[in-house]
């Protein structure tokens, strides 16, 4: 697990997962996998499974020749509204990548440490399935 800042100002956490480490075969089976989590985890909503690799292809948009998948599982955490900038960070959002050989799993940190701390559970979680 690397926690690393995207483009020098958005922090985020990134597993990688060899397919070797996992049973699942497919970025579609993982994305159904965080759907369960986010499923037994009380006060978190589900929202849609966005396919990113379709879309961006769609749009005839540049894509690295290594992604075979590209998926973003959408859902919120959000327990409480304090403020209208809250609304900036949320819904969160986890990305799963196949890369062939290994899956790449990233997300961007959530200012709840609850919120990172059952994301990343999840995500490491994938190397025991």
């Amino acid at each position: 697990m690397k926690q690393l800042h995207f483009q020098e100002k958005y922090p985020i956490t990134v597993v990688d997962v060899q397919k070797s480490e996992t049973t699942y075969t497919t970025a579609e089976e993982i994305a159904g996998y965080f759907r369960s989590c986010i499923a037994d985890t009380p006060r978190v909503t589900y929202l849609t499974t966005f396919d990113h690799l379709a879309h961006t292809r769609e749009i005839e948009g540049e894509i690295s020749p290594d992604i075979q998948a590209a998926i973003n599982v959408v859902f919120c955490f959000g327990h409480a509204l304090p403020n209208p900038q809250v609304l900036a960070v949320r819904p969160r959002s986890i990305g799963i990548a196949d890369m062939g050989d290994h899956f790449v799993i990233s997300f961007t940190d959530a200012p709840m440490k609850p919120a990172n701390d059952a994301m990343q559970a999840w995500a490491l979680a994938l190397r025991n399935r």
